[in-house]
């Protein structure tokens, strides 16, 4: 008897940490991370410092050469209907996003954008160094990427574009950086909420699924923003076309695609910071 009651006892002890439905869910103690320090110099001493960076350029490479080499696929093609089409160009950014994130995420938060990075920043979630460690080795992977895509294809690369964002004809460059504000907003958002401290205690699965919302808002805003600008969201993605293709009228523009995607970033992390995130009162008893 005393082996069943002690069964009896383990099993309802077994589902703890299962929560009740609804706003009573939102109990569930959490650890919040402290606000990382603005510079943190034991950080280069630290190899996980420095593999998280290359993790950064990797991740930025591999994303730049899948989604730059199907860009190249669509344009050489004379009938659209013969290749993935714009679909498909949006399916490679959010789908690269969604297994990059996934393969990084545990090594350097998986950022691959430093707009990302930029809005993580200022919502005091990594240090400076770390942050421009992270941009530095974002671009740079960036340009590895986009320049093995002219290796193979040089002459189709330089005629067809390269893959590098300017803003469309018949839109001003207002428009473009709005697109570029309101995208990276979209984006940015989306990575707060699916790494947010406090849902991932309640939610058990958020950390899990936390890529794929990210790549699907990815997927969304390029549907949404490539007849415009091509979708930059990403100043490294934007940079390593620009730098590899080279030609004015792409530099012209190149300046929407920092102004926006980092204006975007800041507003979602004020928004998710200040707003979202903001206790509105305290219970006195």
């Amino acid at each position: 008897m005393e082996g069943k009651e002690e069964d009896v006892k383990l099993g309802a002890n077994r589902f703890t940490e299962r929560q009740p439905i609804g706003t009573s869910a939102q109990t569930k103690d959490y650890k919040e991370a402290p606000p990382a320090p603005l510079f943190e110099p034991g950080e280069l001493q630290s190899w996980s410092f420095w593999r998280a960076g290359i993790a950064e350029f990797m991740a930025t490479f591999l994303f730049l050469y899948i989604t730059i080499l199907t860009v190249m696929g669509v344009s050489k093609s004379g009938s659209k209907c013969s290749t993935v089409g714009i679909q498909g160009i949006a399916w490679a950014f959010g789908g690269m996003i969604f297994a990059l994130v996934y393969c990084t995420a545990g090594i350097s938060g998986g950022h691959i954008n430093p707009a990302v990075t930029f809005g993580l920043f200022l919502a005091r979630k990594l240090s400076l160094t770390r942050a421009i460690f992270y941009i530095v080795m974002q671009c740079l992977g960036a340009i590895c990427g986009a320049g093995v895509v002219k290796g193979f294809q040089p002459s189709l690369y330089q005629t067809k574009g390269g893959g590098a964002n300017v803003v469309a004809h018949g839109y001003t460059k207002g428009d473009g950086l709005g697109a570029e504000i309101i995208g990276t907003f979209v984006l940015v958002y989306t990575v707060f909420s699916a790494t947010d401290a406090k849902r991932n205690a309640r939610d058990s699965h958020v950390p899990i699924l936390a890529p794929l919302p990210i790549g699907f808002a990815v997927f969304l805003v390029h549907l949404a923003t490539i007849p415009i600008t091509g979708t930059g969201i990403n100043p490294a993605r934007s940079l390593g076309a620009a730098i590899i293709y080279n030609k004015d009228h792409a530099w012209d523009d190149h300046w929407i695609f920092w102004v926006g995607p980092f204006i975007g970033a800041a507003l979602a992390a004020l928004y998710h910071q200040v707003i979202i995130r903001a206790i509105p009162f305290k219970s006195g008893h």
